[in-house]
């Protein structure tokens, strides 16, 4: 009987906790870090100046967030950026290409 195990996930194994790679990380402390420094020196009297200084946390926090079938938010963005700003007509290739070019 042939039984093949295949890990679902390889890559898992070569990030941090299963989940980061160092930049997601760094990305992550970054905006953490600048939202405490903010919440440190900004006077946080009303609602609207808490979610101006929470902003850069919340905003790295999302794009670090993992997606299914995506590493993270940060991927999503990246491969849409590049499939909307790259050729879109393809040429074709096959096997009669350098027969078509003869003519």
């Amino acid at each position: 009987m042939n039984n093949y195990l295949i890990p679902a996930n390889s890559k898992n194994g070569q990030l941090i906790l299963g989940i980061f790679k160092p930049f997601d990380l760094w990305l992550l402390g970054v905006g953490v870090l600048v939202s405490v420094i903010l919440l440190a020196f900004m006077p946080v009297d009303s609602l609207a100046m808490t979610i101006i200084v929470l902003c850069p946390g919340i905003v790295s926090a999302l794009l670090v967030f993992p997606i299914p079938n995506y590493h993270n938010t940060l991927t999503v963005i990246i491969e849409i950026y590049e499939f909307l700003t790259s050729r879109q007509q393809y040429r074709w290739k096959g096997w009669c290409y350098k027969e078509w070019l003869k003519k």
